[in-house]
């Protein structure tokens, strides 16, 4: 499929560090920077982190309470005086599981 370009930039001058709309692209992208980390530490403090923050700002702002769900996974967005607890049920459950 061929792009259209714009007539006021030239190819490549999107913002520095910009991600793609396109959630195909998107995911493909951060799975790139990801890979890019050399350890958990660096994935932790370069993306999960900053995606974390970002997604609770958002969310508290709206007023959400949020828990999503992956094949393998969940984010649980609620409140400051909700998130330590819900971490102990998380850690509860994990460990009654083992």
């Amino acid at each position: 499929m061929a792009q259209k370009k714009s007539k006021n930039r030239k190819p490549g001058s999107g913002a520095k560090g910009a991600l793609p709309q396109d959630p195909e692209a998107f995911l493909a992208e951060m799975i790139r920077r990801m890979d890019a980390c050399p350890d958990a530490e660096s994935l932790n403090d370069n993306i999960i982190m900053p995606f974390a923050l970002a997604l609770e700002k958002v969310a508290l702002a709206r007023g959400y309470t949020m828990n999503i769900y992956g094949e393998a996974s969940n984010i649980a967005i609620t409140s400051d005086e909700d998130a330590e607890t819900i971490f102990h049920l998380i850690e509860e459950y994990l460990d009654q599981r083992d």
